[in-house]
């Protein structure tokens, strides 16, 4: 248990002092929280753990994460690390008796998250899953709004998100490529959009779809091959909100330039619209509003009533990482349970995700869940 005085110890699984999520968003998100402390980082090689740490200031690196996850001077294990081996690293820290911040996708498949989830449950650990979009402050505004009765009865809901695909990119990227490896377009722009707007209008009760891999092949730039693709880059969803309400989703991947994230909320008394250049889990968005058919959209002041970080937290993904890291630690410490979305919730989210393909796959309307 943690103190006001002494801080949270976190592991940190994945951080290279060059490149990936690690070091881009969970470093800099620690580094302004006092009452956490990043005090490990694991990644696969000696010199590269030690060049972490390093960098970084840390105490403690290691290359094998099953001697970091029974270290006594972690608490709380993060990883940040590729999709496929999310589900290997998360056990080995829950059976060590650690909380643990795993990244959205939480697994590589639905059966994974689920055993991830029961095994934290039987043990009493505190999780979360990397759905930083329910830390963005316009997100959390939009959800008061419409709990307040802003648009009144919700009536439809339309989101889109686009954003540029990447035909060439190096060797080392074109792991994505497959399907299995649970890492596309799919798993995690339309996860975390489509968990935005669950999460601010209300789960949705069924689905019809259509999936697909409209970019079937990528270059890789530093080997000249050229990979085939069957990761899915474009989804177009229709369906049922709990609520009644009629729905619609899409996310893709254009080759050009993407025209950012949408989403609109239409009531019987009023509309609601927030826009960004990314997905709401790594950008600040627009909010706004209007209460009648004579009324102009006007924007709409979020405020700093939900801005829970130090001001110096660097914008972007780090401080959308910080908002979330701030409330798992509330939540560890001994405040309320469900202040962030935890394995549990995730799992529910790769359901949605299983319905929606089977909904393509098969061509007939399927319940999201269950």
């Amino acid at each position: 248990m943690t103190t006001s005085t002494t801080p949270l110890r976190v592991g940190l699984i994945g951080v290279n002092v060059d490149y990936g999520w690690g070091s881009r968003a969970h470093v800099p998100a620690l580094d302004k929280l006092p009452e956490l402390a990043l005090t490990a980082v694991c990644t696969t090689r000696p010199e590269t753990a030690a060049a972490s740490a390093e960098r970084f200031n840390v105490p403690l690196s290691f290359h094998d994460h099953k001697a970091m996850v029974v270290h006594p001077d972690v608490d709380l294990v993060a990883v940040a690390v590729k999709v496929p081996y999310h589900h290997e690293l998360t056990m080995a820290a829950l059976e060590a008796g650690k909380h643990v911040y795993t990244e959205w996708p939480l697994a590589a498949t639905v059966e994974q998250a689920r055993e991830m989830a029961d095994t934290a449950r039987s043990r009493g650990l505190h999780t979360k899953v990397g759905l930083q979009g329910r830390g963005t402050p316009t997100v959390l505004k939009l959800r008061q709004l419409v709990q307040e009765g802003y648009v009144g009865e919700v009536l439809s809901v339309s989101m889109s998100s686009a954003s540029g695909g990447i035909t060439a990119r190096p060797a080392d990227g074109t792991w994505r490529a497959a399907k299995e490896a649970g890492a596309s377009a799919f798993t995690i722009t339309f996860g975390h959009a489509v968990d935005a707007l669950e999460f601010c209008v209300s789960p949705f009760a069924e689905v019809s779809a259509r999936v697909g891999t409209r970019i079937a092949t990528w270059d890789e730039t530093d080997t000249g091959r050229t990979v085939p693709v069957t990761a899915i880059d474009t989804i177009s969803v229709s369906g049922t909100l709990e609520n009644g309400a009629i729905a619609s989703a899409y996310v893709g991947s254009p080759p050009q330039h993407g025209t950012g994230f949408r989403l609109e909320i239409t009531g019987r008394d009023g509309v609601l619209l927030a826009t960004a250049a990314g997905g709401p889990n790594t950008n600040a968005l627009r909010l706004q509003g209007a209460r009648s058919s004579d009324d102009r959209l006007m924007d709409i002041d979020v405020g700093d009533g939900d801005v829970w970080t130090p001001d110096d937290v660097p914008s972007g993904a780090p401080f959308h990482v910080a908002q979330m890291y701030r409330r798992f630690g509330e939540q560890i410490a001994g405040g309320p349970a469900g202040l962030v979305p935890d394995f549990d919730e995730a799992v529910s989210l790769h359901q949605l995700l299983d319905a929606v393909e089977r909904a393509s796959e098969t061509g007939q309307r399927q319940r999201a869940r269950g």
